[in-house]
């Protein structure tokens, strides 16, 4: 029997892996395709839209580098590079994989809770880079996010500017005004469509034959309110758009909006539904609680400290194998720092950030790592206030 996981954390991207995803059924109580959106389903518009999106993520060389270099397989230890540890008897990791699966087939948003720096962000990228999915949709969260930006904005300043215009044109014309050129202007009023934009929220419901990734970053910094806002677009996967429902009662059937990067969409009856619901990841540093109701709506995991052969497995993916071996003891170093309550809280960049420094040095200056005054600038702990370390009962061990 075929392994069941979609997404393996392979970094490879495999359009095999696409296909099983779009092969499984969803649950009965997560379809969302009704017999009307299939008959004005426009298939053709929908592959000339993807491939622009493949066109944007090609593009996006950062984007393409985090999810090629987030690493949830652990490879073994090398005999030039022994590990400290016991091997493993599975891959750390390996639950956070389950999950994402999970939510796969389940079309269900996944929150990723951890600690700074354990790779939340990164497993966004990961799977849109694994199943080839196209640029990801970033929302970034703050204490002002409503759910209303992550939809849509209508700028209703630029729709007055443009009839002040319309207005202005038309007093300068000498002479009687044909019939033809009202009704074009009138159609361009009524165009509401070109000053609607749609976010990263209302771009990731938007139908379409594959799942965007929607990545909401941070969202325990929201305000409490838009956990709630959230409850019925992920039950429901759509939202109105008050604007082009008026127009659609008056038998503006189509609108054309713009995607959150710059695409040309259509838009029928002022309503957005998805196909294929998104795959929503939302990340969160346990900074707060949420509703139950919300809680019900997606599943949740968490993203577990990295052990010394995830580490390795990290720094050679980011700096190189030789990099592993050369600074083998300032990676024991760091699982040390982290096992006291003190340095509990290092991200994992910062030894990422040491080691790229260490590494433009000579062999000669590295010898004492210990003692380097940049091992105490970057093994520093989030919660300490000052520059130095020490101040906060000296070097990690």
């Amino acid at each position: 029997m075929a392994d069941w996981k979609i997404f393996q954390g392979s970094q490879a991207s495999a359009d095999a892996k696409l296909a099983q995803l779009l092969a499984v059924d969803p649950p009965d109580w997560r379809q969302f395709v009704d017999a009307e959106q299939q008959a004005e389903w426009d298939e053709k518009a929908d592959q000339k839209y993807w491939q622009k999106l493949r066109q944007i993520a090609a593009k996006k060389t950062r984007d393409i580098r985090r999810g090629e270099t987030f690493r949830l397989r652990i490879e073994a230890a090398t005999p030039d590079v022994p590990s400290t540890e016991p091997t493993p008897p599975e891959n750390p990791y390996a639950e956070v994989i389950e999950a994402v699966n999970a939510a796969l087939y389940l079309r269900r948003p996944l929150m990723i809770t951890g600690r700074p720096g354990s790779g939340k962000t990164s497993l966004a990228y990961a799977i849109a880079r694994e199943l080839n999915l196209g640029p990801v949709l970033l929302w970034p969260i703050t204490a002002r996010s409503v759910l209303q930006h992550g939809l849509y904005e209508y700028d209703a300043i630029a729709r007055l500017q443009d009839a002040q215009l319309r207005e202005q044109l038309m007093k300068l014309d000498e002479g009687e005004v044909d019939k033809t050129k009202l009704q074009q202007v009138a159609a361009d009023f009524t165009n509401i469509g070109q000053y609607i934009r749609l976010g990263p929220v209302g771009t990731a419901f938007y139908p379409s034959q594959y799942p965007r990734v929607l990545l909401i970053d941070e969202i325990d910094k929201s305000d409490i309110n838009l956990p709630n806002e959230l409850l019925n677009l992920f039950e429901e996967a759509e939202f109105p758009i008050p604007e082009l429902q008026r127009l659609s009662k008056s038998g503006a059937k189509l609108q054309s909006v713009e995607s959150a990067e710059g695409e040309t969409l259509q838009v029928r009856d002022g309503v957005v539904r998805c196909r294929q619901f998104p795959i929503v990841i939302m990340t969160s540093n346990g900074e707060r609680d949420f509703p139950p109701a919300f809680y019900r709506r997606c599943l949740r995991v968490n993203m577990p400290d990295p052990s010394e052969a995830a580490l390795k497995t990290i720094v050679k993916a980011h700096l190189g194998a030789s990099n592993v071996e050369r600074f083998n003891d300032v990676i024991k170093a760091f699982v040390t720092a982290q096992e006291n309550d003190e340095f509990a809280s290092l991200p994992t960049d910062q030894l990422l950030n040491l080691i790229y420094l260490l590494a433009k040095q000579p062999p000669s200056a590295t010898k004492n790592v210990e003692k380097s005054t940049l091992q105490k600038l970057l093994f520093n702990p989030l919660g300490n206030s000052g520059g130095d370390s020490g101040s906060s009962g000296g070097s990690p061990p």
